[in-house]
């Protein structure tokens, strides 16, 4: 896949994710993610355990 393509992707998953994460990447490995959260709390409990495992982290927020 591209890196156009892959942008694309990443577009579109964070039009159907409004408030959570929409994806995660790491090292050349990503994940397309579906949490919606109910809280900017709860958004950045999320997001801080997936950066502390080394992750980069696409989010939606308020």
């Amino acid at each position: 896949m591209s890196q156009k393509e892959y942008q694309g992707l990443l577009q579109v998953a964070s039009e159907q994710v409004p408030f959570g994460i929409y994806a995660i990447e790491k090292q050349g490995y990503a994940e397309l993610r579906n949490d919606h959260c109910q809280s900017n709390t709860q958004l950045k409990n999320l997001t801080r355990q997936f950066k502390s495992a080394g992750y980069k982290v696409y989010a939606n927020g308020r």
